[in-house]
């Protein structure tokens, strides 16, 4: 029999706890024979005294047992995803998918809404008319088989102790641990019936891990969990500094997103996106190189063939296919598009992410609780990029509003979000560090 407090007491003494006092303790709190104010108490102690690999893996399948994982078994491709751990613009998986797919990837990708600054993918592609993110755990798989890919929101059959548990901890103060986000973000993927899994662990301004070496942390114990659960897991650390690509705002990024696949590829974007499809690729095809994957890449990207598994995605999860072909005729507009123009000339230095996450939430595209309504249209579009020679007066970027009051707002809180200089900076490759399963 395991008693909740000896178990609390264990951890807060900093003893290790083993697998059937993690399983049954979770459980416990699962089935409501656990209160509670004793889950919050070990979450605590977990916080304040951390886990070992082999405890956060323990964690990670207790909270994968109280739900069903996703049956796969019929797929006759690899099974790979990505995780993103969220930023400013990231609309990487929008790309990424269809691509991975177009290159021999079975991609059944469970992504969330956006909470705070950064934005979600599945409100991304809710900008999209008729767009389906609620999908059942066979659907998933019907519209794997048909198309190679799907992006939906997690059911509530996978990993449901997670949502409980996460919810509690953050009304406890006990978000910011590490082995609690592994076991959190890994539970959710490890459901989903993987051969492997991409992981981009974002530092920076605009990221959740402000500093690269808590996210080099986070991404390591992430590789390690899923080596515990013999799943290869790769990670890359990538920098979140500066917003991803031009564009910020759901159906702003759609938008860019279907360009990008209609190949008008750039900058960071272009570069984390290609180096995660790529990495995954390598993954499901171990005798591939790297570079050969990346020529994979390319190849679906300029043929076409990912913005046609892009289209067939959309029509099997009951969205609006034109917007393969002409996104603004089909996704929501602003009332009023405003460009803000340069005030003097120069280079751009810097463009911080996290000032512009703020704007864009001010003017109403994204959530400060989860029961608010996004407003699809608002955003910024046509965001200069670092490196890029300004002259006076050119429009630095325009903001897509309509509320006057929120605009007067956001234009208050970019007021020195952009930083101009006379010399051309040194642009740094985006992708911080490259951490491979052992």
């Amino acid at each position: 029999m395991i008693i909740p407090q000896w178990i609390i007491e264990k951890k807060r003494d900093k003893q290790p706890l083993s697998r059937d006092e993690i399983t049954s303790f979770i459980h416990g709190y699962h089935q409501e024979t656990i209160p509670d104010y004793q889950m919050a108490a070990l979450a605590m102690a977990i916080y304040l005294n951390g886990m070992s690999f082999e405890e956060t893996a323990f964690l990670t399948e207790a909270m994968m047992s109280t739900g069903q994982n996703l049956d796969t078994s019929s797929l006759k491709l690899p099974v790979c995803d990505k995780h993103s751990t969220g930023g400013i613009g990231d609309k990487v998986s929008l790309i990424l998918g269809p691509l991975a797919a177009a290159c021999g990837v079975a991609v059944p990708m469970i992504s969330g809404r956006g909470l705070g600054i950064t934005g979600g993918t599945l409100d991304k592609l809710e900008s999209i008319p008729g767009y389906r993110c609620d999908l059942s755990e066979a659907e998933m798989v019907k519209v794997v088989e048909k198309v190679g890919c799907c992006i939906v929101g997690q059911t509530e059959r996978l990993a449901p102790a997670d949502k409980k548990l996460y919810g509690l901890r953050d009304v406890t103060a006990t978000v910011p641990s590490i082995p609690l986000i592994t076991a959190s973000i890994m539970c959710k993927k490890m459901s989903e019936g993987l051969g492997s899994l991409v992981l981009d662990v974002k530092a920076g301004r605009g990221a959740f891990m402000k500093d690269p070496d808590q996210a080099r942390e986070l991404a390591k114990n992430m590789v390690r969990v899923g080596a515990q659960m013999n799943t290869p897991v790769a990670a890359l650390i990538s920098r979140m500094d500066h917003p991803l690509g031009r564009c910020i705002g759901n159906a702003l990024e759609v938008k860019e997103s279907v360009e990008f696949l209609q190949g008008k590829v750039e900058g960071n974007l272009w570069e984390v996106t290609r180096e995660l499809t790529a990495t995954m690729i390598t993954l499901s095809y171990p005798e591939t190189s790297h570079a050969q994957a990346l020529a994979q890449v390319d190849e679906a990207l300029h043929s076409g063939l990912g913005l046609e598994i892009f289209r067939k995605m959309v029509v099997a999860q009951a969205g609006d296919p034109a917007v393969c072909d002409d996104p603004e005729a089909v996704l929501a507009k602003a009332s009023t598009v405003q460009e803000v123009p340069a005030s003097e000339a120069g280079y751009v230095l810097d463009v911080d992410a996290e000032a512009f996450g703020r704007a864009v939430l001010v003017l109403g595209g994204g959530r400060t609780r989860s029961e608010d309504k996004i407003d699809p249209a608002v955003g910024i579009s046509a965001l200069v990029q670092p490196g890029e020679k300004i002259s006076k007066d050119q429009p630095l970027y325009l903001l897509h509003s309509n509320h006057a009051e929120r605009t007067e707002k956001a234009l208050d809180l970019l007021k020195n979000a952009i930083t101009l200089g006379p010399d051309a900076p040194k642009i740094e490759s985006v992708i911080l560090e490259r951490i491979l399963p052992s």
